[in-house]
């Protein structure tokens, strides 16, 4: 196990209205009951200076846990939605938590209509939220703490492997920031699961988790007219596979880095831990009014 923390300041300024955009590693249903983990207190700090200082006016979340068709995405267009139990095998009370949402069908067709004029093909759902985004905001935005009180849209990511495309997905979103609609990726910087369960009781860490999270870190904090060439040769990475056998963990962090534009990216922290990183980055600054 491994865990850093840079806090660096970025010199390039938002407007004073533009939010900033995050990647969050997110864990499984079994990380809401985590308290001592390291990644919890970093991911509720996180959800604190979300609440606290960027305030935004509604969230737009990319999950590793949905996917739309090869050429199309999805987009939950509810208003009212609940919670999906999408997962198996755990205590009887994990499929009575409950994470208070709303949606939005005004902000859903505000992205709806940025997508389409991109050129990307859209299908209007409506669904609840997968556990790969309401386990991980139950302990970045704990309901009795700090209640993400705005609405959440959920987009879909494709169904392919395409990392160039989900990049242009979060540059067409990128001017929704200048409305105080938060962008968020949620997913894993790695995330090997057949490895952790096979090395779990050893304790030992794969050397991919340092070596993808320190490419990964490289590519993020690039210059921002280089970092979709960097991020795009991450995936030509001989420990590329190892880190992520399927890419739907981190293709989030592919749109996230899109959305951010000119902005720059930081690595807020990170924790390589067996063959999985908790890293969690933001892309531009915070502003506080």
């Amino acid at each position: 196990m491994q865990a850093t923390s840079i806090m660096s300041e970025s010199s390039h300024l938002n407007s004073p209205s533009r939010t900033p955009v995050y990647f969050l590693g997110i864990g499984g249903p079994n990380f809401m009951e985590a308290t001592d983990h390291p990644a919890y207190a970093k991911l509720a700090a996180v959800g604190q200076e979300i609440m606290t200082e960027v305030k935004p006016k509604a969230v737009i979340v990319f999950s590793a846990h949905w996917q739309g068709g090869p050429n199309k995405i999805k987009i939950n267009v509810a208003e009212q939605t609940d919670i999906i139990y999408d997962f198996y095998g755990f205590p009887p009370h994990y499929y009575e938590y409950k994470f208070p949402n709303k949606g939005s069908p005004e902000v859903a067709e505000r992205v709806i209509e940025k997508l389409v004029v991109a050129g990307i093909e859209v299908e209007r759902v409506k669904r609840g939220l997968d556990h790969g985004i309401w386990a991980g905001f139950m302990v970045a935005f704990d309901p009795k703490k700090n209640p993400l009180n705005v609405p959440i849209v959920q987009v879909s990511l494709y169904n392919n492997e395409d990392t160039d495309i989900h990049y242009r997905m979060g540059q067409a979103l990128e001017s929704l920031r200048d409305e105080g609609i938060l962008i968020i990726g949620a997913g894993m910087a790695v995330h090997n699961l057949h490895d952790f369960r096979a090395i779990r009781a050893t304790g030992d860490t794969m050397p991919y988790a340092f070596s993808f999270d320190r490419a990964l870190k490289e590519a993020a904090i690039a210059k921002p007219e280089q970092r979709q060439a960097i991020m795009s040769n991450l995936m030509t990475r001989s420990d590329a596979r190892k880190a992520h056998p399927s890419l739907e963990h981190i293709l989030p962090m592919y749109v996230s880095a899109g959305a951010a534009g000119s902005d720059l990216g930081e690595q807020l922290w990170t924790f390589s831990e067996a063959s999985l990183s908790w890293a969690q980055y933001r892309f531009g600054r915070v502003t506080v009014a």
